[in-house]
């Protein structure tokens, strides 16, 4: 009897649960969601703390670690167990292969440790500090050791501290531009399905013109109106317009077929005639319709703005240095002589591949769990 009540109620509360409660447990059955999730979590988290988590700032450099390979992080010195630390290391010219190969100076160890003095910045943009997470400090508080977990670039940066900084364009340009796009598709779809006519016919002649405008040309065709010296805030603005500009033509045609459809339906009859104004309808029956859809666009749409933010900077035409970003970051290894000899400057690529990947995961997740019905 109490197995047969158990079961009644468990029944009364699938059956009474809303939509996004049924969503939300489907989601939580979808493993590699789930997993997505943790892994995006980790990169905002990442980039939230960026600053602090890097070791060293944007323009901190040491011509003596141009190019150098991640750092080895060693535990005994001298027969002696001391901890993390690692060593100064000099590098010189072999005159047979004319490459540049790096020895360590065992002669004094730099401990690693928490909480190490370093360059300023600001947390968050308000809490001026000079702490970072970790460093490298000698004996007697000297600093010319340096740990690069991820090596250095051709001017000797540390690549995983500009990793980290850079991710805070790369993962948050593509929410803005999204955010953007999401909502002219949803507005200009919307009055085009919605009203028909002469309307419906000037905004999909505008759709038509800008689908037909090859993407790179009308990237390069924008961008060039950007001036060279405006500062970063402005730079990561007008990027920001440029992708959104261009990203918002597909969910339009999507949202005017499903306004189409869904506009002589007998529940928007019935609201039009107890004098519901357009802008309710629109917003309070129509939209909601397909809510699930545009949920799964968001979240798709996201990977698609991350690679079109790294290509435009890839290309030249998005973010420049000193400021960096992932495209930035991937801009720098267009010799394929050097990957040959540096290949862990393409660890940016890494983090771009394992981002898309899980938003796209975690999209197919979504998608299957719009129909919790099912």
């Amino acid at each position: 009897m109490a197995l047969f009540k158990k079961k009644v109620k468990s029944d009364e509360d699938y059956f009474l649960a809303s939509q996004w409660t049924l969503m939300g447990r489907k989601l939580i059955k979808h493993k590699l969601a789930v997993f997505s999730m943790w892994i995006l979590g980790i990169l905002y988290f990442c980039a939230l703390f960026a600053n602090f988590l890097a070791p060293y700032g944007l323009e901190e450099y040491d011509s003596v670690y141009k190019n150098a390979a991640p750092t080895k992080i060693h535990f005994v010195h001298e027969g002696e167990f001391i901890g993390p630390f690692v060593y100064k290391v000099d590098w010189i010219k072999n005159k047979q292969t004319f490459k540049t190969e790096f020895t360590e100076l065992t002669d004094e160890p730099y401990k690693i440790t928490l909480f190490a003095e370093g360059c300023e910045y600001k947390l968050f943009g308000l809490i001026k500090t000079n702490r970072h997470l970790f460093g490298a400090v000698g004996a007697n508080g000297g600093t010319g050791g340096k740990i690069m977990l991820m090596g250095a670039d051709s001017m000797g940066r540390d690549l995983f501290s500009r990793l980290l900084i850079g991710s805070q364009i790369s993962l948050t340009i593509p929410f803005a531009s999204t955010a953007i796009s999401f909502i002219l598709g949803i507005i200009l779809g919307g009055i085009s399905g919605y009203f028909g006519g002469f309307i419906d016919n000037l905004i999909q002649r505008i759709i038509e013109v800008l689908s037909a405008l090859p993407t790179i040309p009308l990237w390069m065709a924008l961008s060039a109106a950007i001036p060279a010296d405006i500062p970063v805030v402005r730079m990561y603005l007008y990027i920001t317009v440029i992708i959104s500009f261009i990203s918002w033509t597909g969910l339009a045609r999507v949202v005017r077929g499903k306004f189409i459809s869904l506009r002589k339906e007998d529940f928007v009859m019935a609201a039009r005639l107890a004098g519901v104004s357009d802008f309710k309808i629109i917003l309070k029956h129509l939209v909601p319709g397909f809510m699930s859809y545009l949920i799964v666009n968001l979240t798709l749409g996201i990977p698609n703005m991350i690679i079109g933010e790294t290509s435009m900077s890839f290309l030249g035409l998005g973010m420049r240095a000193p400021a960096t970003s992932w495209g930035v970051l991937l801009k720098e290894t267009q010799d394929i002589t050097s990957i040959a000899q540096y290949p862990w400057r393409l660890i940016p690529l890494v983090a771009v591949i394992i981002t898309v990947l899980a938003f796209n995961f975690l999209g197919d997740g979504l998608r299957d769990a719009a129909d919790p019905y099912k």
